[in-house]
């Protein structure tokens, strides 16, 4: 049994004279030379596998520590309390091995837990009908936007600069190859200008993409949003943390069209990055432009439950030139934790970790005030996250917390010029009033 079966120059030349070229460069000659690397990888020598399990393990040791970090970070990726039945009952063989569920006879596990995830889904957005999920956040809303675009038959798509950067960023690439055009509209306080929104609506907006709380964690005023574009005939597409409908209007009760959102806090852990899960749902006059998988519940030969794909607007299933979208997987196994997750905490367990996070952040930010030293950057009612500026440089202040073993805020100057030395701190259920006492008191000191 081999772990990696490399390659050795012999091996490299014998295949190369059997296809005809000289070097494996040749298999690449069409693509244009300013597009190349044009240069070897940074990758190092070959090693043994005694030298790469030693290596590996070098690099988990070094990722070990950040464990014992106490996380203030947020940003888009959040911290909350995963419970141990979440991971016992995903790492079963059964879920963790399945694959694509294109023949139904064989997949009825899978595809009644990817029914189940869409069920509690739409319970949780208060929408119609949601799909098996999206690769993540920021995909999920380009999605939507071109689900807005098939659907009025517009060009042009208006997004809030209070939307998380990394999403809009994602929506630029999409939309541009599309030819459909992004507008932004400013903030003011932290949240969406809905004047300025009003002046940019027109004939030819598709729809209007909003994010609640949004990026600086601020509950914005989605119902002036809500008429605005219904007005116009567009599209209301609405981003949201699915933990905070523990405690807030569900999406469908704001009259919004599209619900997107990150569901990586529904059980899945930071990972470094991933992988997560984008959540798209919508309303039931919507449903054929849905992109990606739909699970529909049916009834066998014999006359019991059972499940199928259905309904799939993606290119792998219909002609191509009637596809809304070209995703061609959902993200499986993210999508069994987020259904045990959110299964196990329930309405009542969900609600107590909306209410806790949103305690415990303004405790945080009303002791971070006190501390003299930080100032507050929007006077509005937040969430889990809020922003707060000084006179000290950002960089430093985190530089200072890790000292002290905290991970501290997102800097704000990374994407919002405007705001520097902001930080946009994050405080979740997780966090203990000595955690919290812990952080200001490392910045009163400063």
């Amino acid at each position: 049994m081999h772990r990696y079966i490399p390659n050795t120059e012999v091996d490299k030349k014998q295949m190369l004279d059997s296809i005809g070229v000289s070097s494996i460069g040749d298999l690449f000659s069409d693509i244009p030379t300013n597009l190349k690397l044009n240069r070897e990888l940074n990758i190092g020598k070959a090693m043994s596998e005694i030298e790469i399990l030693e290596h590996m393990k070098s690099l988990a040791e070094k990722n070990k520590s950040t464990d014992d970090l106490v996380c203030f970070l947020g940003a888009g990726a959040y911290d909350h309390y995963i419970p141990s039945i979440v991971k016992h009952l995903a790492m079963r063989s059964e879920f963790y091995t399945a694959y694509t569920p294109y023949q139904p006879e064989i997949s009825q596990g899978t595809l009644q837990v990817i029914f189940e995830y869409q069920t509690l889904m739409t319970n949780l957005t208060g929408m119609d009908v949601t799909n098996a999920s999206m690769y993540d956040g920021p995909t999920a809303t380009a999605e939507a936007a071109i689900m807005a675009c098939e659907n009025t038959r517009r060009k042009s798509i208006i997004v809030s600069k209070t939307v998380n950067p990394e999403t809009r960023k994602v929506l630029k690439t999409y939309l541009t190859v599309r030819d459909i055009e992004l507008i932004e509209v400013d903030m003011v306080d932290g949240a969406t200008d809905v004047e300025k929104l009003k002046s940019l609506v027109n004939k030819n907006t598709a729809g209007v993409i909003v994010q609640s709380p949004n990026f600086f964690g601020i509950i914005e005023d989605v119902t002036e949003v809500e008429k605005i574009i219904h007005e116009n005939k567009g599209n209301l597409i609405m981003y949201v943390d699915p933990i905070s409908l523990g405690i807030l209007k569900t999406p469908g009760e704001l009259g919004v069209d599209i619900v997107v959102g990150e569901g990586q806090s529904l059980g899945n852990r930071l990972n470094f990055g991933g992988p997560h899960l984008g959540f798209l749902a919508t309303t039931a006059k919507l449903v054929r432009k849905l992109p990606g998988r739909i699970v529909g519940q049916s009834i066998d030969v014999d006359g019991r439950r059972a499940f199928v794909l259905t309904l799939q607007a993606r290119e792998q299933h219909i002609r191509r030139y009637k596809a809304t979208s070209n995703i061609c997987s959902n993200q499986g196994l993210n999508v069994v934790m987020a259904a045990i997750y959110l299964i196990t905490m329930g309405k009542k367990g969900l609600r107590e970790v909306a209410l806790q996070s949103t305690q415990k952040a303004h405790y945080a930010y009303n002791e971070i005030i006190k501390t003299g030293k930080f100032k507050p950057l929007f006077d509005k009612p937040f969430f889990k996250e809020f922003a707060v500026s000084s006179n000290i440089d950002a960089s430093k202040v985190n530089k200072e917390l890790l000292n002290k073993g905290i991970l501290g805020g997102y800097e704000l100057r990374k994407e919002y010029n405007e705001l520097n030395n902001g930080l946009l701190f994050c405080v979740t259920e997780k966090r203990t009033k000595e955690e919290i006492d812990k952080l200001t008191g490392a910045l009163e000191v400063m």
